[in-house]
């Protein structure tokens, strides 16, 4: 039987290779689409370089320049702490996911799939695109926890049983897709959000690839999100709401739990 052919767009981070690799491995990759930037006009700008937004961006930044010393990322999906794509001739560099170069290389490579992980929000023409449709990996368990920093706010919610990611198709909407898939990871004592939330997309990785051959099998896994749940902005996750998950960390939040590598698939079988 012959591999889904599929067009994978994706970001730049050491996880986002990862996820890559496995579905080179698990498919026939046709290309891989990555950003450079991002979309911009005089309106985005605009809000951007309004004093709250300015600082939060700047704040987030320093925080994260923080967390990320040591290359811990790359040595967590890399055993060499070097990140590099398995097929890096596949890829092609646009300026944003909803350029019309993208619109351009799908119409002339025609994928069987569209399979997403780490891209700014897909918008428009895109959304039309691929035979069978497009898929994404997210980082929290829809319908529960959509939009940004899911694994932080299941920890400030107190509901660490709760992280994971989802596997689901892509409609207009922020994470609202039929769900195909969720992957919640083994918990320890010693993790922290960056650690949980890495093995969540590690793990996510292989069920990503194992959804591959269910398609080529002719399985149609997927079934409507169960109402809207929650959604998650970048704006809401303050300095206040990181020393509360501190707390709560420090405090044991993850002692006791007793709960290893959990896959749920979805089916309206």
């Amino acid at each position: 039987m012959d591999k889904l052919r599929i067009l994978v767009l994706c970001g730049r981070s050491p996880r986002h290779l990862y996820v890559a690799n496995a579905l080179c491995e698990a498919a026939d990759v046709l290309a891989i689409v990555q950003e450079t930037g991002g979309e911009w006009n005089a309106r985005k700008v605009l809000k951007t370089l309004r004093p709250d937004n300015f600082f939060r961006k700047l704040w987030r930044w320093l925080r994260d320049r923080r967390r990320y010393t040591g290359n811990r990322e790359a040595l967590f999906f890399f055993n060499d702490g070097n990140p590099v794509l398995d097929q890096p001739e596949r890829v092609k560099e646009v300026p944003h996911i909803n350029h019309p170069d993208v619109i351009r290389l799908t119409d002339e490579l025609d994928p069987d799939l569209i399979a997403v992980f780490g891209t700014s929000l897909i918008r428009g023409d895109l959304l039309q695109r691929g035979r069978q449709g497009i898929v994404n990996l997210h980082g929290g368990l829809s319908p529960e926890y959509r939009g940004a920093d899911c694994t932080f706010w299941a920890l400030y919610n107190a509901e660490p049983e709760k992280i994971g990611c989802t596997l689901h198709y892509i409609d207009a909407g922020i994470d609202t897709g039929r769900l195909i898939a969720h992957v919640s990871p083994e918990i320890t004592p010693d993790d922290d959000e960056l650690t949980l939330f890495w093995r969540s997309v590690k793990n996510s990785a292989q069920v990503y690839a194992e959804l591959m051959q269910k398609l080529e099998q002719g399985e149609s896994p997927g079934v409507v999100q169960p109402g809207k749940g929650r959604l998650y902005q970048v704006k809401q996750r303050g300095l206040q709401q990181e020393q509360v998950v501190e707390r709560k960390l420090q405090e044991g939040l993850l002692s006791d739990l007793n709960l290893g590598l959990r896959v749920k698939w979805f089916s309206a079988e």
